[in-house]
């Protein structure tokens, strides 16, 4: 089967991935062998937010031969990628599913459906990140330990500190601080990129995390994020003030359909989420501190859900707005000059993991951790009272 791929492009000013580069010497019509096919990639632990910016990237754009007409999306790029880009039917299902697939030009509408059908003459582009360094290096980098045994640790994370290495933060993380405290005593099954952990926060959401220092605790708490028996709430400042005290959000939380960087609720496809939050304190009409527990755990689930019913976090860069329009920005007109000034430049998502409590994966003992509000977001509540 033929396949017209090429490297486009190398977003950010990055070179492409130099497997990548040589696609425009190499593919062309009758250039691209079949490649084997590999595994259904299976999802591992649940992770609640997703860190780290693409520091670059190469893209590839395959055209659909006739023969290919109502093939499966990975199926078809499998077979139709030059063989030296090295990218498995496996590989291909993980960058579908990770919204790194759009249908036609670059930054037309992402395709996150690896059994979607093609049709004659589509073009689909295939986004490659940059290489990840192999193995993070330790980097004695201060942490806030809430709890220590010999199995586990609690971290209550700034805003501002990604999880763990990727392409754009190839150092500085938790993972980095982690392999400079505990050495070689981190859990191995998140692999070398993510020893020890199990579930991530967003780069500039704060709060309490827990981190696996053995196999058997990994195993235990990757468990317990499955079955939904380990707890995590969430503190929130929200634009506007809802119309209830409490209520629940569901809706399946998916790729948004043009812009992969965020997610949104979608109609089709997407992993069922569910999201339970009541109002702690309202400040006239023109915010709200609101307490939000995770039935799921999906990618950017509070941002999303709380921006679809109209209560945006404050600060949110994806899904809110600088500065509230409408009544809304009359409200804001008539708030003090400090709210406003607080409101404003809140720099960040208003959004702390203030709880967690899970069941301790060795002794069995029932365990729970609160962590205080960090001082910009305790500065904002102050500044609306």
């Amino acid at each position: 089967m033929s396949a017209l791929a090429s490297t486009i492009c190398a977003a950010s000013g990055q070179p492409a991935d130099p497997a990548v580069a040589r696609f425009s010497a190499m593919a062309g019509e009758g250039g691209a062998d079949r490649l084997d096919l590999g595994a259904p990639v299976v999802d591992g632990a649940e992770d609640e937010e997703l860190e780290g910016e693409e520091a670059g990237c190469a893209l590839i754009a395959v055209t659909i031969p006739d023969t290919a007409a109502r093939d499966r999306l990975d199926k078809a790029l499998a077979q139709l990628v030059p063989e030296a880009a090295g990218l498995t039917r496996s590989r291909l299902q993980a960058l579908i599913g990770e919204g790194r697939v759009a249908l036609g030009q670059p930054g037309g509408q992402t395709i996150d459906d690896a059994s979607y059908r093609v049709k004659p003459g589509q073009v689909f582009q295939i986004a490659v990140p940059a290489p990840e360094p192999a193995v993070p290096v330790a980097q004695d980098i201060p942490l806030t330990i809430v709890f220590e045994d010999d199995d586990l640790l609690v971290i209550d994370k700034p805003a501002g500190m990604v999880v763990h290495p990727a392409a754009g933060n190839p150092d500085g993380t938790l993972v980095n601080a982690l392999l400079f405290h505990c050495g070689e005593r981190l859990s191995g099954i998140g692999g070398v990129r993510r020893p020890g952990i199990v579930h991530r926060l967003d780069k500039d959401t704060s709060g309490l995390m827990v981190v696996a220092k053995t196999d058997r605790a990994h195993a235990g708490l990757s468990a317990q994020f499955a079955d939904r028996t380990l707890s995590r709430t969430y503190h929130a400042v929200v634009w506007g003030s809802p119309a209830t005290g409490e209520g629940e959000i569901e809706g399946n939380i998916g790729r948004h359909p043009t812009d992969r960087k965020r997610m949104a609720v979608v109609s089709k496809g997407g992993k069922p989420a569910l999201t339970r939050w009541r109002t702690l304190a309202r400040y006239g009409l023109l915010a709200a501190h609101v307490e939000c527990k995770l039935a799921t755990g999906r990618t950017h689930q509070i941002r999303v859900h709380m921006a679809q019913i109209g209560h945006p976090l404050v600060g949110d860069p994806l899904y809110g707005k600088a500065r509230p329009t409408g009544a809304l920005g009359a409200r804001l007109k008539e708030a003090t000059p400090d709210a406003q000034a607080q409101l404003l430049g809140f720099r960040r998502q208003a959004l702390h993991a203030k709880d967690i409590a899970f069941r301790h994966p060795v002794s069995g003992d029932m365990v729970a951790f609160t962590s205080d509000l960090p001082a910009d977001l305790a500065g904002l509540i102050f500044s609306l009272e």
